[in-house]
């Protein structure tokens, strides 16, 4: 049976980060947001006594596994996505990749989550300021060291991680295009981890087709011109 994935239509988002490991393991799945609508995802939410605090999550196995490192590491153990003595240290590295997505939607809703960024434009920019300054290299500096020379973040082989590095560079190239381009000579590794996920069989073919959805301003990586710099 396949995997029920739920998340908002139309955004890729974190559910993009799980999109991206069921499409390079090759594993069935169902996008039932975007086949039923945000209605249809709401509904589901609400079902059963241990109930997510929000998309995206997994419906399997008669439960609803929610948070996106939880969810990457469920299909890794499940599924043998990366070797055992590597899964603690490659979940700590997913948690920090977290971290860091949640810093990227606070860039552009600096002062409150459910209001508009025009009322915030001001914050913004000294948030985005702030964040192009010291936050992406303090992060991407640790994921470049942790990588190191190897292909893959842990044991000769692809696994989640290596995926979510994948669309964290993608998403912020998208967002910051002309700060990423400043600093790419910085980071060889990670941009190299970044071109050899895009060749991996299953997220090429992903990538070409009409299941990957594009970034946009509605989403957590958003590109507003004014909160781009070198």
């Amino acid at each position: 049976m396949p995997y029920d994935l739920w998340y908002w239509p139309g955004l890729p988002g974190r559910g993009e980060f799980v999109r991206l490991t069921l499409e390079a393991a090759g594993l069935p799945y169902r996008d039932r947001g975007v086949e039923a609508g945000a209605e249809a995802l709401l509904a589901d939410m609400g079902k059963g006594e241990r109930q997510p605090f929000a998309p995206p999550y997994l419906r399997a196995e008669g439960q609803a596994i929610a948070q996106v490192a939880n969810i990457l590491h469920w299909l890794t153990e499940r599924h043998d996505l990366a070797p055992e003595a590597d899964r603690v240290w490659l979940n700590q590295l997913q948690l920090t990749i977290s971290d860091m997505v949640a810093e990227v939607h606070n860039v552009h809703h600096p002062v409150a989550m459910m209001a508009y960024y025009h009322e915030q434009k001001a914050e913004a920019a000294r948030a985005a300021a702030q964040f192009r300054k010291e936050r992406i290299p303090k992060f991407l500096d640790y994921f470049e060291q942790a990588l190191g020379s190897r292909d893959w973040m842990g044991g000769g082989r692809w696994s989640p991680v290596d995926t979510s590095l994948f669309q964290l560079v993608a998403g912020l190239r998208y967002m910051f295009p002309k700060r990423m381009a400043a600093v790419a000579g910085d980071y060889p590794a990670l941009f190299g981890l970044h071109d050899r996920v895009k060749t991996l069989p299953g997220i090429a073919a992903y990538l070409d087709s009409d299941r990957r959805q594009a970034f946009n301003e509605d989403g957590i990586f958003r590109h507003y011109p004014e909160l781009d710099a070198e």
